[in-house]
């Protein structure tokens, strides 16, 4: 038989009530308190009921987690993250994949519900299609995060990193290397989530911080951001003969189809162009050569999202919708060398 509330509680020396409010996540627990009876449930191997948690509490023990793209590394990384740290509260994690499709978002967001149609107590969501206009609060639904750029109105809580500093630390970088042509891919005016619009303000920030001007026919749109665009957008530059020394790509996928592209024409990274992609994603630390990127911190997206949802569904009042920020860092790596006498520059 396995363990019970009240195993745990003897294990941690505290009341049956706490170790209640631990399991089910409530804020208002002491750190050091919450670490004891963490540990207990671990050594006790302690699984709570969901059944009965559903029963008594009217909650489903399920979380859904709404994304444009499974198969993407970086939303991949991040369902882990998400799924891991939602182990720890307890909580079952649901994946939807909407293929940025408004309908399949609105849905999700009216509905409160997972895959298969269960009900879920909270959503974290990615809306690529949804306009902020569209995002609005469904009357008696379960509470949602949004995961991203999208700008919640004040509707809802948001987790994000700053884009457009993170764009223009890139951009500097580049800079700093010696590099003044530089272009970018991944504009992508026809979605909504706002994130290639923040990189591109970050970048063109950048360059007018440097008193270099920008140059539309430098600037690349895309329909997706996978390898296969980025190696269509190198191809494109190169085939107009177009002027650049640099290539800021906004993910790691369109930098790794833009650098296959590179090579198949002859074109040396870094020493005639510098690439930098967007994401951290495992693929870019194992390319040659080894990409430069901005690396968001997932876990701590992860986990602030789901403290969010925590307090929505906790006990006492959670406030205001909050905005939460969370770091990246830029990581320099052979794809973005800086040039020397030997390379011609």
């Amino acid at each position: 038989m396995g363990a019970s509330l009240k195993d745990v509680a003897e294990r941690a020396g505290v009341s049956i009530r706490t170790v209640s409010n631990v399991v089910n996540d409530f804020p208002l627990v002491a750190a050091g308190t919450r670490e004891r009876v963490q540990r207990a449930i671990d050594e006790l191997q302690y699984r709570p009921n969901a059944a009965a948690r559903s029963l008594r509490g009217g909650r489903s023990g399920l979380v859904g987690l709404v994304l444009p793209e499974i198969a993407s590394p970086y939303f991949g990384e991040l369902a882990a993250l998400v799924t891991r740290a939602a182990e720890r509260r307890s909580w079952t994690v649901l994946v939807e994949q909407t293929d940025g499709d408004p309908e399949r978002e609105r849905r999700l967001l009216d509905g409160g519900r997972a895959p298969g149609g269960q009900v879920v107590d909270g959503l974290l969501i990615s809306p690529w299609a949804l306009s902020p206009a569209d995002l609005r609060p469904h009357p008696g639904g379960a509470p949602v995060v949004l995961l991203g750029e999208q700008d919640g109105g004040g509707l809802f809580d948001r987790v994000a990193i700053d884009n457009v500093a993170a764009a223009a630390d890139v951009t500097r970088h580049l800079l700093a290397t010696g590099r003044r042509r530089i272009a970018v891919v991944g504009l992508q005016p026809h979605l909504a989530n706002g994130t290639a619009e923040q990189r591109h303000r970050g970048y063109r920030t950048a360059l007018a911080e440097a008193g270099v001007r920008p140059d539309p026919a430098l600037e690349v749109p895309v329909r997706r951001l996978h390898r296969a665009d980025g190696a269509a957008a190198m191809t494109a530059l190169l085939d107009d003969g177009r002027d650049f020394d640099a290539l800021f790509c906004f993910t790691d996928q369109l930098a790794l189809g833009a650098l296959r592209a590179a090579g198949e024409r002859g074109v040396r990274v870094p020493r005639d162009v510098a690439l930098a992609g967007f994401d951290d994603i495992e693929d870019g630390r194992f390319s040659t050569p080894s990409l430069t990127t901005v690396a968001p911190d997932k876990a701590a997206i992860a986990e602030a999202a789901l403290d969010r949802l925590a307090e929505r569904l906790g006990p006492g009042p959670a406030g205001p919708a909050r905005s939460v920020v969370v770091p990246h860092r830029l990581i320099g790596r052979e794809s973005t060398r800086e040039r020397s006498a030997q390379d011609g520059a």
